[in-house]
């Protein structure tokens, strides 16, 4: 069980370090108000995965997974949130540009943890992914709910300490992203991307 237990983690460390929407949502929020702001992302992000494991463990995202109409309304909605925050960011980008004095945190912006929570609970590919490959990673040796309901703990906390160690690392290198020419260059890239991320989620397939 041991074994298992490691290949398991193995499998999710990678799966966890693989760039996608909630590093770029915690890209753009550590960059636009600073680390604590980045942490506090990274929080709804980690609460956004434990609200999905729950779901897993009680069945309910196996529905939400195999049911086309649940799936449709539920990506697009997140499609749309990324979507967003993708233009706000561009917009940013262009007031910086301007020259005229900006707030640390951008009046739309919001609650930094309610903005990680949003973006995650609104994946459905995560219930995709929590439904089809954690089953085939729970060690045989306990049953079913108990072994996902370890690996979802798991998942959340290698979470929790990659993005967090990503936000202090953008944190040590803050005197070079708050220069004019490079904090319009970052929106400018983050922006572009949520937006990327969020139309990979409106065209994707259960």
């Amino acid at each position: 069980m041991l074994v298992q237990f490691l290949a398991a983690a193995g499998v999710l460390a990678v799966l966890t370090m693989v760039p996608g929407p909630d590093m770029a949502v915690t890209t753009k929020r550590a960059l636009a108000s600073g680390w604590q702001d980045g942490l506090r992302t990274v929080g709804g992000i980690t609460a956004g995965l434990l609200i999905w494991g729950v779901l897993t463990v009680v069945g309910l995202a196996a529905v939400l997974a195999a049911s086309a109409t649940a799936y449709t309304v539920v990506k697009l909605a997140g499609a749309a949130y990324l979507v967003f925050l993708g233009v706000q960011a561009l917009w940013h980008s262009r007031r910086n540009g301007s020259g005229a004095a900006q707030p640390s945190v951008p009046s739309a912006a919001g609650s930094p943890w309610r903005t990680g929570l949003v973006s995650n609970v609104f994946n459905p590919k995560i219930a995709v992914f929590y439904t089809g490959l954690l089953p085939t990673l729970a060690p045989s040796g306990l049953s079913s709910q108990t072994g996902m309901a370890l690996l979802v703990l798991l998942h959340a906390v290698l979470t929790f300490l990659w993005l967090g160690s990503y936000v202090m690392l953008l944190a040590k290198a803050r005197a070079f992203f708050e220069r004019p020419a490079v904090r319009r260059a970052m929106d400018r890239v983050t922006g572009v991307v949520l937006i990327g991320f969020g139309v990979k989620v409106a065209t994707s397939q259960p």
